[in-house]
């Protein structure tokens, strides 16, 4: 019984426990379902993508995989030669062997060093471009370790620049003394820093002072020298040595590069930042022409920076050449002239104050500047300042007269109007005057001895007034404006329009009593460059045209070595205007300039040749460069003039400043006709053959 009952008792727990087995069976087989499903998906999910990848974008993940990059790295080519009107050359280059060094993206310090460490065997290096900075930078590299030990735990979270500068700032001062002292050290952080100091692909020049010996050494183990090669660098030469060389101008060296002021110009441009540009007057003014087109080798490196090619894709050129208007032997005879009479000069003992004269010569025609010399004596040296021919301006005195007689004309003063020389008063001031009371006097014979009363006449006239002796003068500005524009048909006060940068176009000031409209008038009031007086002068000789003055005649086409290619651009005559006179009107003025240097003239005698045209002594105050004589009174002696007086070949302007001997100095008249003699000597040398040269082409005529 009791067995019966108690298979009863696990029947109807077998009964009970059938349903939940039931649940639970269930439940797993949702969970199992579920996962299956979730596997499911992610297979469709695996395939799509997998779909996608090889389908929609395999073609670009393989070009990822297989992903180069492209840099071009650019090698020196000569810039363009200069030379003169005779196709004498002036500016040349000269090929000197070069090592360079070009950073890789991938390269790393400790490569850069292990390659320096193996170009200081093979080579020497001039250390003296070091500076504290590049020192620093080299321990730095050699030495990370300690170099990481000089930051704090918090600052090695900073940015790197900002970890770098403070590493930077705090090298041991010993550690720099060591380096120092040590000339291999020395050595290893010269040529570290010249690894440095570039972009990657941007060839650096290691150096240029090598020995043969050092180019074949290190020619034969470039295999071992990543980076490093041997190229054909260039110099400027200037075959004719200091003749011009100021205004030929100058190029930074590879260590300048271009200038940090116009870095975005010239990098828009191409430019690599190391690389040489002209920075002043001709190589500067046409820097598009002289620069050179660089050889071109192109890197190709992988995804992960690592080239693996090279190929040149441009063996470059030479930048194109110029052809200048300068009579290069003319040059260097007018600046042994100016030298020698300024040194002549120099020996009164008043002149004490005098240091410096100019020259310019231009064909009166075409614009050409055939000489434009200056020098300046300076601590008993003397140098030369050609610039200051057009950066530089003085007052010039009675030179301007011609200008003031044909304004006169403009205004209605009729030919051989009289006015009587005589010292004219104007009320609360000294009287002025000429240098001697000349009496009644006509236009011709004013310029033939430089009255000055004659031109003060001519400019109230202008002005309006009726002189009155110690009467009002009530000039305005607006009659300073009137007899400015006038002297500016001639280019005086105005831009030239030289092809060169920096022109000055003289001072203009503001007066400060009405008077000075009578200096204005004279050329003591404002101030005009020597290469405005030849210019003004070229005017008065070709008849009336202002022509704008030139240094370069054409461009052309680099070729050979010594000779000048096919023209690429001409520079043709540019006239900027024609004077507001008759033909009569200028024949008269001409005719003054004549009697000028024919007996009587205030250049009477002065000349070998037939040379017209007008001596100039302005009366004025020093403001140079000797502070301490600020405010003495001294002369500028000028001359404008041109050669021959009926058909005029050269038209010159000679600026002698602040002398301080009587008016019977002469030295600008000595110079004048020293330069004539020199242009006369040196055509005839021409038409003999004597002088080696080529007949200038009329090119841009």
């Amino acid at each position: 019984m009791s067995l019966r009952k108690g298979r009863t008792d696990l029947s109807a727990e077998s009964k009970t426990r059938t349903p939940e087995k039931k649940r639970y069976k269930k439940a797993r087989m949702v969970r199992i379902n579920v996962f299956f499903f979730i596997i499911f998906l992610l297979f469709v999910s695996l395939i799509i993508r997998l779909g996608v990848v090889q389908i929609v974008k395999g073609e670009e993940y393989s070009k990822e995989v297989n992903r180069t990059e492209v840099d071009i790295a650019k090698y020196p080519a000569p810039r363009g030669k200069m030379y003169d009107r005779y196709n004498r050359i002036v500016v040349d280059n000269e090929n000197v062997p070069a090592i360079t060094y070009t950073v890789e993206r991938t390269t790393k310090a400790e490569e850069k060093l292990e390659t320096a460490k193996k170009l200081a065997k093979l080579i020497d290096i001039d250390t003296q471009f070091l500076k504290e900075r590049d020192l620093r930078d080299y321990w730095i590299a050699k030495n990370p370790e300690q170099a990481k030990k000089l930051l704090t735990d918090e600052e090695k979270k900073l940015k790197p620049k900002e970890t770098y500068r403070l590493q930077v700032k705090r090298v041991p001062k010993e550690e720099i003394e060591k380096i120092q002292n040590n000339p291999e050290e020395l050595e290893l952080a010269a040529f570290y820093t010249k690894f440095s100091s570039g972009y990657a692909y941007e060839p650096q020049i290691v150096t240029t002072n090598l020995t043969s010996e050092e180019v074949s050494l290190v020619a034969e183990h470039l295999e071992y020298l990543p980076g490093v090669d041997v190229i054909t660098d260039w110099n400027r030469v200037y075959p004719y040595e200091d003749t011009f060389r100021s205004i030929l101008g100058r190029i930074t060296d590879a260590k300048e590069g271009i200038p940090q002021d116009r870095e975005s110009y010239f990098t828009a441009r191409g430019y690599a930042r190391n690389e040489r540009v002209g920075v002043s007057y001709l190589e500067q003014q046409y820097e598009d022409y002289l620069n050179p087109r660089k050889a071109q080798l192109k890197y190709i490196s992988n995804k992960d920076g690592e080239t693996i090619a090279q190929q040149l894709i441009d063996n470059g050129r030479r930048g194109y050449d110029l052809k200048l208007s300068i009579d290069i032997e003319l040059q260097k005879k007018v600046e042994q002239i100016i030298e020698s009479r300024l040194k002549e000069a120099k020996g009164h003992p008043d002149n004490y104050l005098l240091d410096r004269a100019f020259v310019v010569m231009m064909d009166p025609f075409n614009g050409d500047i055939l000489a434009m010399a200056g020098k300046m004596y300076q601590n008993g040296e003397m140098l030369n300042f050609d610039y200051g021919a057009f950066a530089t301006q003085y007052e010039m005195g009675s030179t301007v007269k011609g200008a003031t007689v044909l304004a006169g004309y403009q205004f209605g003063i009729k030919h051989g109007t009289v006015f009587y020389d005589a010292p004219i008063k104007i009320k609360h001031t000294k009287e002025k005057s000429s240098y001697k009371n000349f009496g009644p006097i006509n236009d011709i014979n004013a310029l033939k001895v430089s009255s000055n009363v004659y031109m003060f006449h001519i400019a109230m006239k202008i002005a309006g007034i009726n002189y009155v002796y110690n009467g009002g003068f009530p000039a305005t500005i607006e009659d300073f404006i009137k007899m400015r524009n006038y002297y500016a048909q001639f280019g005086l006060g105005v831009p030239t329009g030289i092809d060169l940068p920096f022109e000055s176009t003289g001072q203009q000031s503001d007066p400060d009593t009405p008077g000075k409209l009578l200096d204005l008038a004279i050329g003591q009031f404002d101030t005009y460059t020597p290469l405005q007086m030849a210019q003004y002068v070229s005017t008065i000789a070709n008849g009336g045209y202002r022509v704008q003055p030139r240094l370069v005649r054409s461009i052309h086409e680099p070729v050979g070595d010594d000779e000048i290619g096919p023209i690429a651009q001409e520079r043709p005559t540019n006239i900027l205007n024609r004077i507001n006179n008759t033909d009569e009107d200028i024949n008269r003025v001409q005719y003054g300039f004549k009697l000028v240097t024919g007996p009587g003239g205030t250049a009477s005698g002065m000349f070998n040749h037939d040379v017209a045209g007008k001596t100039g002594t302005a009366e004025t105050f020093y403001y140079g460069p000797k502070r301490q004589y600020w405010g003495k009174y001294v002369y500028n002696l000028t001359f404008v003039g041109y050669y021959p007086s009926d058909r005029p070949e050269v038209a010159f302007s000679v600026v002698v400043p602040w002398a301080r001997t009587s008016r019977g100095e002469i030295v600008n008249k000595k110079i004048a006709n020293d330069i004539v003699n020199a242009y006369v000597e040196l055509q005839k040398q021409y038409q003999s053959g004597e002088v080696e040269s080529k007949e200038p082409s009329n090119d841009g005529e």
